[in-house]
């Protein structure tokens, strides 16, 4: 049960965050957002505050901000029609009723002649009582379309994602990767201020009980010089070394009180699952508490982890890193089970892992993701002009077919790992 839970609040934020910045920057833009939705499919849970609706959708494989003229939105109001009008006190339109128009007996029903819901706002046509009389009625930039009993606000052309101008657009768009940096940061600097920030010099801070470490007489604030001969400059140098000798001796010449000490130690072998046994001590770096180190640490730890990645992605693109390393939904929940385990600071530590990887992700050149997206804007910034939105839109659906059997097949790599062998 703590796993689930763990889960979904770590899934909820990278989502509720990623989806928060494209909001955001499209409220800055003026941009009618029409739902702001955690997952994907049938609803589970919806509830509408000014012109958003909120909701949380039951597949549990990202989100999306919908925002007005993305998508095809309403009917089409045609010449011909015959539709209902609610007008307020000054005569100006707040509903256009296409059926159902007995649940509205106060609209003026007419026959539509004309209608323009983005630039002008009005509609003209001939009402029942007076049919040689064209009308027109203004309409109010608030205005809803009832059908089928579900309302939807018209969009005027400024409200419109596509009326903004490039800046804004690739903005609102980059803003959601940003935002799952910016959460990484947080995240790492809220750690730093529980733990602090170890330092790069190897010196020794915790001492765990029971360790080869505290057996062999090692004590907190030793200052490792070498290790069997070898310099070591860094923590990180001493990890190495001892991470490849399990069950082997070790001889570390170290500082303590200006004097120079030779302690031997013998790493406990630790079994890694799919990889080489490696050696473990049992000590932790030294930790600094500085506003100045725990306030530059989130930046460092995200910049470190995202070239990390980035290394990654670059030998997935040469083959030296197989598909079947992939991991979805499945193996991150799996991993989560595993992190959960080792405690509250590991698990704030993958969940900035995870922000960064999804932040990274979406920035790909891939159609379908914001980075597809972002490509398609820098060629309308090169063309000066935008690509078709036709054909904008086959290219997106593409890639979202491929997206998703790459979804399946990652999926399916994850339940034969974890479940089958």
């Amino acid at each position: 049960m703590n796993t689930i839970i763990s889960f979904i609040i770590i899934f909820g934020a990278l989502v509720f965050f990623h989806e928060f910045g494209h909001f955001i920057f499209a409220k800055r833009a003026g941009i009618l957002v029409r739902e702001f939705a955690i997952g994907f499919g049938p609803k589970v849970f919806s509830y509408k505050k000014n012109e958003t609706i909120y909701t949380i959708r039951l597949l549990p494989i990202g989100g999306y901000v919908r925002m007005a003229g993305e998508d095809p939105e309403m009917a089409e109001i045609k010449p011909g029609h015959r539709i209902g009008l609610l007008l307020d006190d000054n005569e100006i339109v707040t509903k256009i009723i296409l059926n159902g128009r007995d649940r509205f007996p106060n609209a003026r029903t007419i026959e539509v002649e004309k209608a323009d819901l983005e630039h002008q706002l009005f509609i003209s046509g001939y009402e029942d009582v007076e049919d040689d009389l064209l009308q027109t009625f203004q309409l109010s930039r608030e205005a809803v379309i009832v059908e089928n009993q579900t309302e939807t606000q018209i969009a005027p052309w400024d409200r419109q994602f596509a009326s903004k101008k490039l800046s804004s657009r690739a903005m609102t768009i980059f803003a959601g990767p940003l935002f799952n940096f910016i959460l990484a940061v947080v995240v790492f600097t809220v750690i730093s201020m529980i733990q602090g920030v170890p330092v790069k010099e190897a010196v020794f801070g915790n001492i765990l009980p029971d360790s080869p470490a505290k057996e062999a007489g090692f004590q907190e604030g030793d200052i490792v010089l070498s290790i069997d001969g070898s310099e070591v400059k860094s923590f990180t140098d001493m990890t190495t070394i001892v991470r490849a000798h399990p069950n082997e001796e070790l001889l570390f010449t170290i500082e303590r009180d200006q004097q120079t000490l030779e302690i031997p130690v013998v790493p406990e072998k630790q079994e890694v699952e799919e990889s080489e046994p490696i050696g473990l001590i049992g000590v932790q770096a030294e930790l600094d508490k500085s506003f100045s180190k725990i306030a530059l640490s989130g930046f460092q730890e995200t910049y470190l982890m995202t070239i990390e990645i980035f290394k990654l992605l670059g030998q997935l693109v040469t083959g030296n890193f197989s598909i079947d390393m992939l991991s979805g939904p499945v193996g991150i929940y799996k991993t989560t089970e595993t992190v959960a385990k080792t405690g509250l600071l590991n698990l704030l530590r993958w969940t900035g892992l995870l922000s960064i990887n999804l932040g990274i992700m979406n920035l790909l050149p891939i159609p379908a993701l914001d980075g597809g997206r972002l490509l398609f804007f820098g060629v309308e910034a090169l063309r000066g002009k935008p690509v078709d939105r036709q054909m904008e839109g086959v290219v997106h659906f593409i890639g979202f077919a491929l997206l998703m059997l790459l979804m399946i097949v990652v999926t399916w790599n994850d339940i034969q790992r974890f479940f089958i062998h």
